[in-house]
């Protein structure tokens, strides 16, 4: 048998190989090779270390090796501004609460704040995210010091941004954001009106045709609440779904974040226009914005991902949490145990993103030749033990703790809880600092 030592390579020997490939391989005592950014195989432990003699390895005592979880839906800088206005209905929270604090936001806050959120994302097992944000350059310039693979733009409104000012120069913005970053190995530039309530239709058309010119996602947040759908009727006469379709803005580009208010209609016209969904259980429950309807959604072939939301409104990004979240949310509002499986919700936060950001031919699964993209739970451990089923232990009873290791397109970015690419005490330091200044300047 060839031995091989070259390249940069990795091998993973950490007990049991969960691949989401289409057939749901498992592998016992398996191992997983990294070269570069890629698979190289992945088989059975004995003959990859005879195979990769010279490879570093990772190791765990009852390891499970599984894809990176994919985060849809983030506004990572919000960390910043965690816990600052709790319990209170989304336009309150955001119009009296959020728009004003985010005034006094800077690109230095947001890139401190950004690295604060890559922190807790890494060690709670998201190996990618989709982000929306403030002052996208500096949300960019932390990811990509953190190693982490993401699709990031800047949040576009009708009214003046703390970042660009007037509209149209946000536009110049984001087109400076695609020059930048459009060769970036592991960012991806998205077009982001924040929502048809804060976006005029020319801005909303605007920004699909720059998201055309570059062959981009187009983000925005749709049908959260009820009230908000109730305020799109009486401004245009129509839902917010409704809307965008009849200026013909609904398509495959489009992540429509929430869709937690949805007739049985405008489901079917997502479905029609290949319309992806992100899906924010923790940051709905916690707003009161309502229930999406997910098990219909899926049921009509739409494609579903898992976010978080931002830590302003969730208040955390543990994709793990999410996910229990996601599946018991569904039973309860339905009084039906059987919807949401362990399987189908593991899928939402694996390929169901990958897919989401067309991406499921290099992210989502473990299988040679896609980018290696993965993280180590170690189940010895009283809360996973015995194993019986995997994806329900993944699903019910792990957490974002469980993750020892992460490696990033063929990058280790933690090992054994120790992130490598970030300095952890210094951000925490940091952060706690920029707070004493954003309380200091607001009623908070």
């Amino acid at each position: 048998m060839t031995k091989l030592t070259e390249g940069n390579a990795i091998l993973l020997l950490c007990g049991t190989i969960l691949t989401l490939d289409h057939d749901n391989t498992i592998i016992e005592n398996g191992a997983v090779a990294v070269v570069d950014d890629t698979i190289a195989e992945i088989g059975p432990e004995e003959r990859l270390r005879e195979k990769y003699p010279g490879a570093e390895r990772l190791t765990a005592e009852k390891g499970l090796v599984m894809p990176g979880l994919i985060n849809v839906h983030t506004h990572a800088a919000m960390s910043c501004l965690r816990g600052i206005a709790d319990d209170l209905p989304l336009m309150t929270w955001l119009q009296e609460y959020i728009f004003p604090v985010e005034t006094s936001l800077t690109g230095e806050i947001v890139y401190q704040a950004t690295r604060l959120s890559a922190l807790e994302m890494i060690r709670s097992g998201t190996t990618t995210f989709c982000d929306m944000y403030l002052f996208a350059k500096d949300v960019a310039r932390a990811t990509a010091e953190s190693g982490m693979r993401a699709w990031l733009g800047e949040g576009m409104f009708d009214f003046p941004s703390p970042n660009y000012g007037r509209p149209d120069a946000g536009i110049v913005y984001v087109d400076e954001l695609f020059e930048l970053y459009r060769d970036h190995s592991l960012i991806n530039i998205t077009t982001d009106p924040h929502s048809t309530y804060t976006c005029s239709p020319e801005l909303l058309e605007q920004i699909k045709k720059q998201a055309e010119r570059n062959q981009a996602l187009f983000v925005i947040h749709l049908s959260e609440t009820a009230d908000e759908v109730e305020n799109i009727r009486k401004q245009y006469g129509n839902s917010p779904v409704n809307h965008l379709e009849s200026l013909g803005l609904l398509d495959s580009q489009v992540v429509a974040a929430h869709c937690v208010v949805l007739t049985e209609k405008e489901i079917n016209l997502l479905a029609r226009r290949n319309v992806k969904v992100a899906h924010c259980p923790e940051s709905n429950m916690k707003l009161a914005s309502g229930v999406a309807p997910i098990p219909a959604l899926l049921a009509a072939g739409i494609t579903v991902g898992l976010g978080t939301d931002g830590c302003a409104s969730n208040n955390d990004v543990d994709m793990f949490g999410e996910m229990d979240t996601a599946a018991k949310l569904q039973k309860v509002h339905l009084l039906d145990p059987t919807v949401m499986n362990a399987a189908q919700t593991l899928d939402l936060a694996t390929m169901g993103g990958a897919r989401l950001l067309g991406a499921d031919k290099i992210i989502g699964s473990l299988e040679p030749g896609k980018k290696a993209d993965m993280i180590v739970l170690e189940f010895n451990q009283p809360h996973l033990t015995p194993l019986y089923n995997i994806p329900s232990h993944l699903v019910y009873g792990a957490r974002g703790a469980d993750v020892v290791h992460s490696v990033i397109n063929g990058r280790i970015v933690m090992r054994n809880r120790d992130i490598v690419t970030l300095d952890e005490e210094a951000i925490m330091s940091g952060m706690n600092r920029i707070a004493g200044g954003i309380r200091r300047r607001n009623v908070v």
